[in-house]
């Protein structure tokens, strides 16, 4: 009895070790994507893609909130007209 309960206790704590690091494991490896125009950043980014939270937009009122990311930004920056720190705002 003893040795069928070590064995489920060493399995569990084995499999939930796995599970945390295969986890971040995937984290690491994101790969950011550079888009080829506004239509299709927008289609997952709807209110487009900002360099950080405080920036502001230059370009009058838009309907939605951009995602805050630098290195996203960062790789499609070439979509920012008006070069105020928002690619792609709507």
């Amino acid at each position: 009895m003893k040795k069928t309960c070590s064995l489920f206790l060493t399995l569990g704590l084995i499999f939930g070790f796995t599970t945390i690091y295969s986890s971040h494991e995937v984290d690491a490896k994101t790969v950011i994507k550079t888009y080829k125009n506004c239509k299709a950043l927008n289609k997952v980014y709807k209110g487009g893609v900002a360099i950080s939270k405080k920036t502001k937009n230059k370009g009058g009122k838009t309907h939605y909130k951009p995602f805050v990311s630098k290195s996203l930004y960062l790789k499609n920056k070439k979509s920012d007209r008006d070069k105020d720190g928002i690619a792609c705002e709507r």
